[in-house]
């Protein structure tokens, strides 16, 4: 946008287009605007803007505009409370002689946008949380060649394959405030769409994050959904296999299926100090192991056949490979970097977040760089290829 072009905004105090903060203090209104542009309720298809450093009746607030300021605000792009993420940039403006932080921000194709699974619209000159209606006008806007392939629909599964007990015990009190579970008066059918777990049809169906969270049996519907876990007593794929393990399991069950494994193969060196201090050191850190399989998880590619997520422990190393290959932004060239983020699979993303197994997006690889260092193990390895991504943890010498 132009400086003329953001100064009519500035003046414009009933724009649905704008919102004025002082500050980065006020975070989460500033993070419920960004997520009400995001949607575009009122269907404008073009950006929404926030100042920051602006007062609600367009004075200047005195804010010194600094780096430090304009990575804070940037960040709440993709501090995994906005889902999925926005597109969306933050800019130092000069406006008729004073610096202000500007954040422009697009309407999203794969509307509805959530805060802290709250979707967030405009109305006129203020925001508000949208009601079911709007929710499902929202989804509307979305065109089916746009949707991701977490929330394709399966419409051939049916809709009682999906466990009504998970969903309402597991998931729900972790994904929604209890405040807003309180208020809430809609059948299972339409919680079940609001959270992208059933598509609203005709007919109505499970989608592919339906089954993956909370199918009863999810591989009757999506071959590849589970993890193979495989001991071998040796160094190569060909030595003695000791045990294998088949995880055909709902993604909450799973991952804390995995978590389990993964703990008790982990080996733990007891030493004793000069001063008699009990120091344990383990032979692979457990965060880089959960990370890399968390991330095998969530990124590979659901429509792959039948190939599963797998784990191979060594004698010497953990192999894990997750089948399909880069995706968005990330490439062969550049994967692993700082700023290099792509997920073909962005509602599983807030899913992981809901239940607590992811905190950040896109720091998957960072926090398994700084656990293997930490723990005295070899940097991780990672094998890159067009139809598959593994990485390889060596253990503690």
């Amino acid at each position: 946008m132009t400086d003329a072009e953001l100064e009519l905004f500035l003046d414009d105090l009933e724009s649905d287009r704008v919102e004025r903060k002082e500050s980065e203090k006020a975070g989460d209104k500033i993070c419920q605007a960004i997520c009400a542009f995001a949607n575009d309720m009122p269907d404008h298809r073009l950006p929404g803007v926030i100042f920051v450093g602006v007062k609600d009746q367009g004075s200047f607030a005195g804010l010194a505009i600094t780096d430090q300021l304009l990575q804070n605000l940037s960040a709440m792009r993709s501090d995994g409370n906005i889902v999925p993420l926005p597109a969306m940039t933050v800019q130092k403006r000069n406006i008729r002689g004073t610096d202000l932080a500007v954040i422009i921000v697009q309407p999203s194709e794969s509307p509805p946008v959530r805060f802290k699974g709250t979707v967030w619209i405009r109305v006129g000159p203020r925001r508000a949380i949208a009601n079911l209606d709007e929710e499902r006008r929202l989804s509307e806007k979305r065109r089916y060649k746009d949707l991701p392939g977490d929330i394709h629909p399966i419409r051939s599964a049916p809709m009682d394959g999906l466990d009504e007990f998970l969903f309402l015990r597991r998931y729900l009190p972790t994904a929604v405030s209890s405040l807003v579970l309180a208020q809430n008066h809609r059948s299972l059918e339409d919680q079940l769409i609001a959270t992208k777990f059933a598509h609203p049809g005709p007919p109505v169906c499970p989608t592919v994050l339906g089954e993956l969270t909370i199918g009863k049996d999810p591989t009757d519907w999506i071959p590849g959904a589970f993890v193979q876990f495989i001991w071998i007593d040796g160094h190569e794929l060909g030595d003695p296999v000791q045990s294998s393990q088949e995880l055909r399991l709902p993604m909450p069950e799973l991952l804390r299926e995995i978590d389990q494994l993964l703990k008790i193969n982990i080996h733990v060196a007891v030493d004793m100090t000069t001063d008699s201090t009990e120091r344990r050191q383990p032979d692979y850190p457990l965060v880089a192991l959960q990370q890399m399989v968390r991330n095998a998880v969530l990124h590979r590619s659901y429509d792959q056949g039948n190939t599963p997520v797998r784990i191979y422990w060594f004698k010497d190393r953990v192999e894990i490979f997750n089948p399909g290959g880069p995706y968005g932004q990330v490439t062969k060239k550049n994967f692993g970097q700082p700023g290099a983020y792509g997920d073909c699979n962005p509602n599983l993303a807030t899913v992981l977040k809901d239940l607590g197994y992811v905190q950040q997006f896109g720091m998957g690889i960072s926090l398994t760089r700084k656990a293997m260092a930490g723990n005295g193990n070899p940097p991780p390895e990672f094998l890159v290829e067009e139809t598959h991504v593994g990485v390889i943890l060596r253990k503690r010498s």
